[in-house]
């Protein structure tokens, strides 16, 4: 992996990641940008013991733009983008519009998957797959050691359904100043379940669906792909190493390897589940910056709103109102279909 470092117009940081060690990114950012104003609030929830990020200044952020106008296809000609280079392999930069602002305490960062604007996660290589991990966890090191930083949380949101705002193949990466609810609410569970076992509650969950077997899709001889028996979304698939790892430059060369062609794998079957691109979003956890770090276990959880061809699964009052969810669907069936899907 190759990585090279720049500046856009407006300040922002820029990162390419190339395959090939002779690439060469030295092109400049020749757009007139002005610093965009990117104040933003963290509010505490008293009631919930949750923080709430306040953004306005990201109502004015692109929204789905026609492919002539994306801001994360290549530089070409006369028409200029965030990416100032007529081709790239893998590129991180700053996002334009970010939920942390100045003074938040926290980063956030575009992650480009392909220069290819009709392509996806599913149609990458093994070989690209794998720089994007390499990617992931150089992200994940380097935004760790931001003061300030609490959590560094690697995600891919797919799909108009999902409430994409750009259709290029991209994630993005949030390195909050909180923990949030989600990975807090694991570590507190795992916490009380090391008190009382001395054992890892992640460790123990993925024994016991390795044990189980029906709900496992994929297994692979560092990672097992599974359903989790209490999913609550119609589709949900945790992809786990099998040995414990805290977080993403944790993981060895084999890991990283296999993970690719692994994953590679379970996004072909989630698109051929109904027959059409499945919207999702793919999400890492991993071990918080600073404490509780032995009681995480680095997973990704894949999930997706659509519950049958044409329909999708609303979180309704139940989901919104009382934050318990009702799900439509079996994770075993899930699970089965899956394992039988091509």
């Amino acid at each position: 992996m190759k990585r090279t470092e720049g500046r856009l117009s407006d300040g922002r940081r820029i990162i390419w990641f190339d395959e090939r060690a002779d690439a060469v990114r030295d092109a400049v950012d020749r757009r007139e940008l002005s610093s965009a104003a990117t104040v933003s609030q963290l509010r505490f929830d008293p009631l919930l013991g949750e923080w709430v990020t306040l953004a306005s200044h990201r109502q004015d952020r692109t929204f789905l733009p026609p492919v002539d106008g994306c801001p994360l296809c290549p530089t070409v000609g006369e028409r200029h983008t965030e990416i100032p280079t007529s081709d790239y392999d893998v590129v991180v930069f700053e996002n334009r519009f970010p939920a942390f602002g100045a003074g938040s305490g926290g980063r956030c960062e575009v992650v480009c998957f392909t220069s290819d604007h009709g392509s996806s996660f599913g149609a990458l290589t093994p070989a690209r797959v794998r720089l994007v991990l390499d990617v992931w966890a150089d992200r994940t090191a380097e935004l760790g050691e931001l003061a300030g930083v609490r959590y560094v949380f690697p995600f891919e949101n797919r799909g108009a359904e999902i409430g994409v705002t750009l259709d290029h193949p991209h994630g993005q990466i949030y390195a909050y100043p909180f923990v949030p609810p989600i990975p807090r609410r694991m570590l507190e569970r795992a916490r009380a379940h090391a008190a009382a076992t001395g054992r890892n509650l992640f460790a123990d969950v993925l024994a016991a669906e390795q044990a189980a077997g029906e709900r496992v899709v994929l297994a692979g001889r560092y990672w097992t792909a599974f359903v989790p028996a209490a999913a609550r979304w119609p589709v949900e698939v945790h992809l786990y190493p099998n040995r414990h790892v805290r977080d993403l430059p944790a993981l060895t060369a084999a890991e990283r390897a296999e993970f690719a062609v692994l994953y590679l794998d379970l996004l072909g079957r989630l698109d051929a589940l109904y027959g059409e691109p499945l919207p999702y979003v793919a999400a890492w956890q991993q071990a918080p910056v600073g404490s509780d770090r032995d009681l995480a276990h680095l997973h990704l959880r894949v999930f997706s709103i659509r519950r049958a061809p044409g329909r999708l699964k609303y979180l309704a009052g139940s989901e919104t109102g009382a934050g318990a969810f009702v799900s439509d669907v079996l994770p075993e069936d899930v699970a089965e279909r899956l394992r039988n899907t091509r």
